[in-house]
């Protein structure tokens, strides 16, 4: 049995942790807020939220810097704790993946539990970082090694795994552009996507940005403004060019359909997306900015990308992810792992 803590914020988590469940061979029983997916296989428990109410009552949320969300006299936290540490004292978890919460991954092994952690880009030498990956038995990084986060001490390097990206559609087939004329012209497709955890792009911003491009036709899938669609699938695939964040779980996806990219990192704690940024312009697999771009600079950005083209993603995503980070995850939980 399997543990796996899924964060509430955005959507990444979660599909991360479906992905792997997919492949993982023992039971993985899920612990988060938010609610489990339909097709999810085995336990769920959800938790009470931590974050709501007004934040001006929460005090010391960061414990004096020691730690990075535990409010004081918050009975959501209270019981959010309390739930874990239940259901370990009563599951006795071989493992529990902390994707991602510290302050989990330290009431895991205060608890005597073997611990995971998802491990993010950015700057993470502050204190509950260093705690948490100190003493994490294993590290999963999707990203691919030869491309490895800079400043990580050899401590971390030596328990990582890196699985490469992986995402829900690895191994889909790629569909053909629906509607592809026989003869003539069309105008190129733009795909911006967009996730659920907040964005910085304004409407009046991707408007400029669509006039500036009239050979292009754009499609908004995401944030509070564009449509939505349970399976972007054939729009990715459909997608001449994909705007997106640097977000892990919206990269893997474009990665997994191999398609050309502009790639706008968002603000986010630690620097992640600009980090992550960072390794994908030093790959050359996509084209990366900073901030989202003027209006005028948008024909030339779409033109790059596509000239640059999709296939440089297979390093990014090998495609077997998934299965990578579950048989890492079994093997940290088996006895003859020696844990």
């Amino acid at each position: 049995m399997i543990g796996y803590y899924v964060h509430h914020q955005g959507s990444g988590h979660l599909n991360r942790v479906r992905t792997i469940a997919a492949h993982c061979p023992f039971p993985v029983t899920g612990l988060s807020s938010l609610p489990a997916p339909d097709d999810w296989p085995g336990d769920w428990v959800r938790l009470p939220a931590d974050d709501d109410g007004d934040p001006a009552a929460f005090r010391d949320v960061r414990a004096g810097g020691h730690l990075h969300w535990a409010p004081l006299r918050h009975s959501g936290f209270r019981g959010r704790m309390a739930a874990i540490a239940q259901w370990i004292a009563t599951a006795a978890p071989r493992l529990l993946v902390s994707d991602v919460s510290v302050e989990v991954a330290l009431l895991a092994r205060l608890l005597g539990v073997p611990t995971a952690v998802a491990a993010m880009r950015g700057e993470r030498t502050d204190p509950p970082h260093q705690m948490a990956y100190d003493l994490a038995d294993l590290l999963i990084a999707p990203w691919p090694a030869s491309l490895p986060e800079p400043g990580w001490p050899e401590r971390w390097y030596a328990k990582t795994v890196h699985t490469g990206a992986f995402s829900r559609f690895d191994g889909r087939p790629l569909l053909p552009p629906a509607g592809e004329p026989t003869s003539g012209t069309r105008p190129r497709r733009a795909l911006l996507l967009l996730g659920s955890g907040g964005t910085d792009i304004s409407p009046g911003e991707v408007k400029a940005a669509q006039e500036a491009t009239p050979a292009w036709r754009w499609t908004t899938l995401g944030g509070p403004d564009g449509g939505w669609a349970a399976d972007p699938w054939p729009a990715l695939c459909a997608a001449d060019v994909v705007i997106t964040h640097a977000g892990q779980n919206a990269l893997a996806e474009c990665a997994a359909a191999r398609r050309p990219a502009v790639v706008v990192p968002q603000e986010r704690p630690f620097g992640e997306q600009t980090a992550t940024g960072r390794a994908l312009a030093r790959g050359r697999l996509a084209v990366v900015t900073h901030g989202w771009p003027d209006a005028e600079e948008w024909p030339a950005l779409l033109g790059r990308a596509r000239a640059l083209g999709g296939d440089g993603w297979t390093r990014w995503a090998p495609g077997d992810g998934g299965a990578r980070a579950a048989a890492a995850l079994a093997h940290a939980a088996s006895w003859e792992s020696g844990l």
